[in-house]
């Protein structure tokens, strides 16, 4: 574990996390402080995996991470995913994503594109059956995190998918929810999140 790339990432986190929080500024209101203290752990958590995890892959778990944090804080405070950050990964992982298949190999990219069409063509149909257990901006949040599922494999992809369902089931049982229904984003994005720092192969295998 190298230190001095921990305290380095968790100090850049720091001014990401504040950026982060003027974007959900024009839809939420947000406490700027668990912003910057949530993405400068986050990625301090990826400076200790550093060396661990090939060059080009990890570009995603750092701004997932980053997601993470914002969109996490955003549903939990509002129970909503606002667009000027939840759209905002299509391009963000879509370019992170193009750049590990450049290196790894075209098939990741057309994993990601797959994935993309069934983890998020599963929650829209889910959207369809139960629009109140499932919001849009969950289905416009699986989109772009389907694609970087389908890089890690379907494995991957069933297991963030049971983790997440899990996780809205415990949070439910918290009293402000009972009634209202739990954010399901929190723990999608948690499991999603966790499975690109701790990746199975192909991607925790160098090209």
């Amino acid at each position: 574990m190298n230190v001095s790339t921990m305290i380095v990432s968790g100090v850049a986190g720091a001014p990401a996390g504040w950026i982060g929080s003027r974007l959900l500024a024009r839809s939420v209101r947000v406490r700027p402080l668990w912003c910057v203290v949530g993405t400068a752990t986050v990625w301090c958590l990826v400076g200790a995996r550093f060396g661990s995890l090939p060059p080009w892959w990890l570009p995603v778990p750092v701004l997932l991470g980053w997601f993470t944090v914002l969109l996490t804080a955003a549903d939990l405070a509002h129970r909503r995913l606002p667009d000027p950050v939840n759209l905002l990964g299509y391009p963000a992982l879509g370019a992170a994503v193009v750049v590990a298949a450049s290196w790894g190999g075209v098939s990741l990219g057309l994993a990601a594109l797959l994935g993309v069409l069934v983890f998020g063509g599963a929650h829209l149909a889910v959207h369809w059956w139960r629009p109140d257990a499932l919001g849009a901006g969950d289905v416009k949040l699986a989109g772009w995190l389907g694609g970087v599922l389908g890089v890690l494999g379907w494995p991957a992809m069933v297991l963030v998918t049971v983790v997440a369902s899990v996780c809205s089931l415990v949070l439910r049982l918290a009293p402000a929810w009972r009634t209202t229904g739990a954010p399901h984003g929190p723990g999608l994005l948690a499991a999603a999140w966790l499975a690109t720092l701790f990746p199975v192969l192909p991607v925790a295998s160098p090209p």
